[in-house]
Protein backbone atom coordinates (compact mmCIF):
# COMPACT_ATOMS: atom_id res chain seq x y z
CA UNK A 1 0.00 0.00 0.00
CA UNK A 2 2.84 2.53 1.09
CA UNK A 3 3.89 2.34 -2.78
CA UNK A 4 1.07 4.70 -3.19
CA UNK A 5 3.06 7.70 -1.49
CA UNK A 6 6.17 8.41 -4.22
CA UNK A 7 7.73 11.44 -5.44
CA UNK A 8 7.85 12.65 -9.15
CA UNK A 9 8.98 15.27 -10.96
CA UNK A 10 7.37 17.96 -13.24
CA UNK A 11 9.29 20.62 -14.68
CA UNK A 12 12.51 20.27 -12.63
CA UNK A 13 10.13 20.74 -9.07
CA UNK A 14 9.89 17.51 -7.07
CA UNK A 15 5.91 16.82 -5.81
CA UNK A 16 4.98 14.20 -3.06
CA UNK A 17 2.45 12.20 -4.94
CA UNK A 18 -0.37 10.28 -2.76
CA UNK A 19 -2.56 7.94 -4.85
CA UNK A 20 -5.43 7.28 -3.15
CA UNK A 21 -7.35 6.80 -5.95
CA UNK A 22 -10.02 4.05 -6.13
CA UNK A 23 -8.95 2.89 -2.13
CA UNK A 24 -11.16 1.92 0.02
CA UNK A 25 -11.77 3.81 2.79
CA UNK A 26 -9.64 1.44 5.20
CA UNK A 27 -6.57 2.53 2.84
CA UNK A 28 -7.66 5.72 2.62
CA UNK A 29 -6.81 5.84 6.57
CA UNK A 30 -3.61 3.71 6.33
CA UNK A 31 -2.24 5.70 3.30
CA UNK A 32 -2.99 9.04 5.02
CA UNK A 33 -1.58 7.87 8.46
CA UNK A 34 1.62 7.03 6.64
CA UNK A 35 1.96 10.55 4.98
CA UNK A 36 3.79 12.48 7.72
CA UNK A 37 6.72 9.89 7.72
CA UNK A 38 7.38 11.25 4.20
CA UNK A 39 6.90 15.07 4.76
CA UNK A 40 8.30 15.57 7.73
CA UNK A 41 11.62 14.48 6.61
CA UNK A 42 11.79 17.94 4.20
CA UNK A 43 12.41 21.25 4.93
CA UNK A 44 9.24 23.59 5.84
CA UNK A 45 7.92 25.31 3.43
CA UNK A 46 8.84 22.93 0.55
CA UNK A 47 7.01 20.24 0.19
CA UNK A 48 4.79 20.59 -3.24
CA UNK A 49 2.27 17.83 -2.42
CA UNK A 50 -0.42 15.92 -4.89
CA UNK A 51 -3.08 14.01 -3.60
CA UNK A 52 -5.68 11.74 -6.12
CA UNK A 53 -8.99 10.63 -4.33
CA UNK A 54 -10.40 9.73 -7.48
CA UNK A 55 -12.76 6.74 -7.22
CA UNK A 56 -12.24 6.84 -3.26
CA UNK A 57 -14.05 5.71 -0.46
CA UNK A 58 -14.20 7.59 2.74
CA UNK A 59 -15.19 6.86 6.12
CA UNK A 60 -15.60 8.63 9.40
CA UNK A 61 -11.83 7.09 10.09
CA UNK A 62 -10.47 8.13 6.81
CA UNK A 63 -11.77 11.33 7.12
CA UNK A 64 -10.15 11.76 10.60
CA UNK A 65 -6.69 10.31 9.21
CA UNK A 66 -6.87 12.84 6.66
CA UNK A 67 -7.79 16.08 9.16
CA UNK A 68 -5.21 15.06 10.95
CA UNK A 69 -2.65 14.34 8.33
CA UNK A 70 -3.48 17.83 7.08
CA UNK A 71 -2.59 19.62 10.48
CA UNK A 72 0.99 17.56 11.14
CA UNK A 73 1.96 18.17 7.37
CA UNK A 74 0.59 22.05 7.34
CA UNK A 75 4.23 23.33 8.41
CA UNK A 76 6.12 22.00 5.48
CA UNK A 77 3.61 22.13 2.26
CA UNK A 78 4.65 24.93 0.27
CA UNK A 79 1.23 24.10 -2.26
CA UNK A 80 -0.88 21.61 -2.26
CA UNK A 81 -3.48 20.10 -4.91
CA UNK A 82 -6.28 17.10 -4.93
CA UNK A 83 -7.61 15.73 -8.26
CA UNK A 84 -11.18 14.25 -7.76
CA UNK A 85 -13.88 17.28 -8.34
CA UNK A 86 -16.94 15.23 -9.27
CA UNK A 87 -16.33 13.11 -6.80
CA UNK A 88 -17.15 11.82 -2.78
CA UNK A 89 -14.13 14.50 -2.13
CA UNK A 90 -16.66 17.50 -2.92
CA UNK A 91 -18.75 16.41 0.71
CA UNK A 92 -15.92 15.72 2.76
CA UNK A 93 -13.31 18.72 1.53
CA UNK A 94 -14.52 21.53 3.41
CA UNK A 95 -14.73 18.90 6.85
CA UNK A 96 -11.12 18.66 6.32
CA UNK A 97 -10.28 22.25 5.29
CA UNK A 98 -12.03 23.61 7.82
CA UNK A 99 -10.49 21.24 10.42
CA UNK A 100 -6.82 21.63 8.81
CA UNK A 101 -7.33 25.72 7.80
CA UNK A 102 -5.11 24.99 4.98
CA UNK A 103 -6.49 25.37 1.05
CA UNK A 104 -6.20 22.66 -1.71
CA UNK A 105 -7.67 23.60 -4.92
CA UNK A 106 -9.47 20.37 -6.40
CA UNK A 107 -8.47 19.64 -10.18
CA UNK A 108 -10.08 17.04 -12.68
CA UNK A 109 -7.32 15.82 -13.99
CA UNK A 110 -3.76 14.63 -13.02
CA UNK A 111 -2.36 17.16 -15.84
CA UNK A 112 -4.47 20.08 -14.19
CA UNK A 113 -3.11 19.92 -11.00
CA UNK A 114 0.35 19.27 -12.05
CA UNK A 115 0.84 22.19 -14.10
CA UNK A 116 -0.69 24.57 -11.32
CA UNK A 117 1.96 22.96 -8.79
CA UNK A 118 4.54 23.85 -10.31
CA UNK A 119 3.65 27.06 -11.46
CA UNK A 120 5.96 30.13 -9.32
Amino acid sequence: MLERIRSITAKGKKILFIDLSNCLASEVAHIAEAVPDHVMLLPRSSVLLLVDFAGAHFDVEAIRAIKETAVFDKPYIKKAAWIGRGTTLDKVSTEIRDFSRRESPIFDSFQEAVAWLVLD
